[in-house]
């Protein structure tokens, strides 16, 4: 709709804090964006942006006016994706919000097999640090999350929650590649490769190994899955993924999994759902729902 062009480019602003990327995302000019803008202030009667040398940063009127910026884009992708539902085109927009533990194999999965069934569907998939992709519901900038362990849960209305195994990755030459399952004390003996604080699977080897009072200390920590993975082959150093990121061809990078004991530990969930109290536009909540099922199948 022509009436929210002006408001998409409040709101790309306010994401890139430049005028100048803002401009080059949109394809126009910096002028031209940048008289836009000042015409809304004078409509407003009020700045709406900080001028900084780093960049723009919306100042109270503009987290005012940004906010209804983004229902309104929100309530609009919405109406537009039930529409285009009723006269059967199946299209729409899907933002969603995820950890690292996510994104490696089951989520390009399921996006593939959308797709090849809703070409008209289109997708955005943001990466968040713990804690983070829950909170970025909130301002209906995604639609859906699919985290693991997330924290705020006041804000999710969970759609489905399914147990993690925990897996310790490791050569298959490894002294401890023919365990049936480890202790997390039988793992400090070799270099560990951890996932950086606050990820999920960190919280979760912290807990067991503070459980039986021993600590963790990372030859090499980084929030790569996929290096920390990399760096298991021909090595004694031990990497540690959970089930739904669990790569199918490990024995190709001649590698073996070995799950991780972890009774006592509160039970580790990957979780899907969406922002309490809000009405998903029909492509997203078709979407979360191929994700319940998914993960139904997998771990039911």
């Amino acid at each position: 709709m022509r009436h929210l062009l002006v408001l998409k480019y409040i709101e790309k602003i306010a994401r890139t804090g430049s005028l100048r990327s803002a401009a080059e995302e949109l394809n126009i000019t910096p002028s031209a964006l940048n008289r836009r803008i000042l015409g809304i202030e004078e409509e407003l009667g009020v700045e709406i942006f900080e001028r900084h040398p780093s960049g723009l940063r919306p100042n109270i009127a503009g987290e005012i006016l940004l906010k209804h910026i983004r229902d309104q884009i929100s309530d609009m992708d919405r109406v537009k994706s039930r529409i285009a539902d009723l006269s059967g085109m199946r299209a729409g927009h899907i933002n969603i919000a995820t950890t690292r533990e996510v994104v490696s194999f089951f989520l390009p999965t399921l996006i593939k097999r959308h797709l090849a069934e809703f070409p008209a569907v289109t997708f955005g998939v943001n990466l968040f640090e713990r804690g983070e992709a829950e909170t970025s519901l909130i301002d209906n900038s995604n639609d859906i999350a699919i985290v693991f362990e997330p924290i705020r849960l006041t804000e999710l209305q969970i759609v489905s929650s399914v147990p993690q195994t925990l897996y310790c990755i490791m050569s298959a030459e490894h002294p401890l590649a023919d365990q049936k399952l480890l202790k997390i004390y039988e793992c400090v003996d070799y270099p560990l490769l951890l996932p950086k604080r606050p990820e999920g699977i960190r919280r979760t080897l912290d807990a067991a190994a503070s459980k039986v009072g021993i600590l963790l200390e990372p030859a090499l920590e980084s929030n790569s899955l996929d290096l920390l993975r990399l760096m298991s082959q021909d090595s004694e150093a031990l990497s540690f993924c959970l089930s739904i990121n669990l790569r199918p061809q490990l024995a190709e990078d001649h590698l073996v999994a070995v799950p991780v004991d972890l009774r006592g530990i509160p039970t580790n969930a990957l979780i899907s759902g969406y922002q309490r109290g809000r009405a998903l536009p029909v492509a997203a909540a078709r979407f979360l729902e191929s994700v319940n099922k998914e993960l139904s199948l997998r771990y039911s």
